[in-house]
């Protein structure tokens, strides 16, 4: 045992001496990377708000200071002894000596629990204001694409820092994966496959992080992708990547597939059966692409994307009186009708004051009422960056800072309301603010920065501070920076919202939560898209189109044995179940009833509503069945400016509504409804059934079940019942219910 004990202590001596001999030890950039590599600084552990068991570190090591105060002053320096190293309580819990919560962080003869005996037997010193600075972190590869039997690759890791030197830091820096169990990351900074599959590995060394997209991939062989040789840009990036990962593409979609598609993508309304027998009936090459020109042209492209836009902005009475709604979104849909740049939309609400009524785009101010809220939603809507975790820290897995929170944050105080008198008081149990409201500039407002008390000075995301001095106009030079060509995020953030609304999932997803630890699934394309909108004039309809004319938008949604798993990299259409507005709309196609709401005339569409009116009972009434449908699908409440708070996740609730539920009872019982209309007017069963199929799932009924349906409806007594369950059918099928 005393053999062991010196072999112990030797081995400790020897590995502090290799640590030592390589570079002098730094608090600021060895110690404090080992706290972060052993995930002693995380918020589950000690760098939670509260701490952890009396232990408090800043999280993630964001400050060098004050966790050398909590390891060396806190609690009467108990935690390090500096004439016995081995009995601080630092090593002796990380190590397993004595009680862990957390566990064993390393062993007595890893290169942790050197550097750390180590530092403390010298002294336990602090060189964080001298020490130098990291400037860049460098890692290769970033992106690799390993074939069987490969099964690992070795990263490495290097240090810049502001002094000029460089350093590995493969045993400093901290690993993590976002796609747990199909990689396993050593100590060395080795990757080791452990199924196949793709996988993100962070590699975290202080204050940068960088990812490194990884695939583990079986030899299937070269793809044939012939089907995307379409001299298409778009097509060729994608093509490029699927070469890469050896994924087979899908097929291209039927026309009928792609007409139905095509009517929910661009304009959130099915094709009506009239319109899908013309498209099939035509034998011209070119018809899809007429077919785009058509839809880009409608007033329900305008509608729907006033909707989607609606989502965002928290247009809803809630924030806004109703007839803010009202003026709001047909102010949005008039700028989507005429194509108006996305930069200068932008531009227009952060500059808008004036009345609520006269000047629409002020409800985004008048919905947006707290600077704070205003700044985490511009960054997230225009910008595609979700900031509101730097308001209490340094963002843990991004870039920003406190101080660039806050500092993005001062451009937002300097708005003032005044609310115009309002004679309508049985209104007010809903919404104190009900009414006309002036937004204008407040010349003296200013965003307190928590830690220094001082008023932050305004400095734009990831750039240059403005020069602004005094009084000046900051929302102004604001949405100046945003509009401009060369701004670094608008285009990106846009051009991949827009892909995300066609192809169902973001280049970066979730859509509007770009970070360096959520890269782009194929970078590349993601540039080419943002350049495109860019040159395009930002504007919404050529992009729109350049996607849906690509092979990649129009491929089936039919799976191969090479793609069959494949849900980021496009080489099929990805299966959605379709959003609550045109659900409604597609049910009242099939059995030609309209949908009813409070407060809209008759033969309103789900998908023009500006907004849901709100109030229970009384005068205004309860909701009515439609309203309910809308909630049960997903609709949101327009509380968030996040995509995010529209739900399409399916439940029991859901399953009922379309069983057995009150709208569809409603619509199918109908006395004028497509199937009472064709009864009274002598429509032959044969083109009954067709317009049913073609209303629902714009396709022809095959062989098989135009036999036995029409069987059924001549065999009938009571051929109405026989008809009505052939539609209920049709509208609780999965071809109805989901966009392929």
């Amino acid at each position: 045992m005393l053999l062991f004990r010196i072999f112990c202590t030797f081995a400790i001596a020897l590995a502090a001496h290799n640590v030592r001999a390589e570079q002098p030890l730094s608090f600021a950039n060895e110690v404090a990377a080992i706290l972060s590599r052993t995930g002693c600084n995380a918020g589950a552990c000690h760098g939670n708000f509260n701490g952890k068991g009396g232990f408090k570190l800043s999280l993630r090591g964001e400050s060098a200071a004050f966790d050398y105060t909590s390891l060396t002053r806190d609690m009467l320096a108990r935690r390090i002894d500096l004439t016995h190293p081995d009995e601080s309580l630092l090593l002796k819990k990380a190590s397993g000596q004595a009680s862990h919560e957390g566990g064993v962080r390393f062993g007595r003869n890893s290169s942790e629990y050197a550097i750390l005996r180590n530092w403390i037997a010298a002294g336990a010193n602090f060189d964080g204001d001298t020490s130098p600075k990291l400037t860049k972190l460098e890692v290769s590869p970033q992106h690799r694409v390993l074939v069987s039997p490969t099964d690992r690759v070795a990263l490495t890791v290097v240090a810049h820092f502001a002094d000029g030197t460089q350093r590995d830091v493969r045993t400093l820096a901290a690993y993590e994966t976002t796609n747990i169990g199909v990689v396993n990351v050593l100590p060395s900074g080795e990757v080791v496959k452990q199924k196949n599959g793709e996988a993100v590995v962070l590699v975290r060394y202080l204050s940068q992080q960088v990812p490194v997209r990884l695939a583990f991939i079986a030899d299937s062989g070269s793809p044939n992708l012939s089907i995307l040789s379409t001299g298409q840009r778009l097509d060729a990036l994608v093509a490029q990547q699927l070469q890469e990962l050896r994924l087979q593409p899908s097929e291209l979609s039927s026309d009928a597939a792609f007409v139905r598609r095509a009517y929910f993508d661009a304009c959130g309304i099915p094709p009506t059966p009239e319109g899908v027998r013309a498209f099939l009936a035509n034998r011209d090459s070119n018809k899809r692409e007429a077919l785009i020109d058509q839809l880009l042209g409608k007033q329900e492209f305008a509608e729907f994307w006033a909707m989607k836009w609606s989502d965002l902005l928290r247009n809803e009475e809630k924030s806004l009186d109703r007839k803010g709604v009202q003026v709001y979104y047909r102010w949005m849909k008039s700028r989507f009708e005429a194509d108006r740049p996305l930069n200068e939309f932008a531009k227009e609400i952060l500059t808008a004051r004036g009345s609520t009524y006269e000047n629409p785009p002020t409800n985004f101010f008048r919905a947006v009422r707290d600077p704070l809220q205003r700044a985490e939603s511009v960054a997230q809507v225009f910008l595609g960056v979700r900031i509101s975790c730097a308001r209490c820290h340094n963002h843990p897995f991004d870039v920003w800072t406190q101080d660039e929170y806050f500092r993005f944050a001062a451009f937002f105080p300097r708005i003032s309301y005044r609310i115009l008198k309002n004679d309508r008081r049985d209104d007010l149990d809903k919404h104190e603010f009900i009414g006309e409201q002036i937004v204008f500039a407040d010349r003296k407002s200013e965003t307190i920065h928590p830690r220094t008390g001082a008023p932050a000075t305004p400095k734009f995301l990831g750039a240059d501070t403005p020069d602004l001095m005094g009084d000046a106009d900051r929302l102004g030079a604001l949405a100046e920076w945003i509009a401009k060509p060369d701004n670094p995020f608008f285009a990106k953030a846009q051009a991949n919202r827009i892909w995300f609304h066609l192809m169902g999932r973001g280049l970066v997803d979730p859509n509007d939560d770009f970070k360096v630890t959520n890269p782009a699934s194929n970078p590349e394309l993601l540039d080419y898209l943002a350049t495109e909108f860019r040159t395009g004039g930002f504007r919404l309809k050529p992009l729109v189109k350049q996607i849906m004319m690509s092979a990649t938008y129009q491929l089936s949604s039919r799976t191969n044995d090479s793609n069959e798993f494949d849900e980021s990299h496009f080489s099929h259409t990805l299966i959605q179940p379709l959003e609550a507005e045109p659900l409604l709309d597609a049910m009242s196609c099939v059995f030609d009833v309209a949908p009813e709401f409070r407060g809209y005339p008759s033969g309103t569409r789900a998908g023009s509503l500006p907004a849901m009116l709100q109030g229970g009972g009384g005068r205004r009434g309860s909701a009515t069945m439609s309203e309910r449908f809308l909630k049960v699908f997903g609709k949101p409440e327009r509380l968030l400016t996040c995509e995010c708070e529209r739900s399409d996740e399916p439940g029991v609730i859901q399953v009922f509504q379309m069983i057995n539920g009150e709208q569809v009872n409603r619509m199918l019982r109908a006395e004028n409804n497509r199937i009472g209309q064709a009864m009274k007017q002598g429509v032959p069963d044969a083109q009954l059934l067709e317009d049913l199929y073609l209303a629902a799932i714009s396709r022809y009924p095959n062989d098989i079940e135009k036999a036995k349906l029409l069987a059924n409806v001549s065999a009938a007594t009571d051929k109405r019942s026989v008809w009505e369950d052939i539609a209920w059918g049709l509208v609780n099928s999965k071809e109805f219910l989901l966009r392929r």
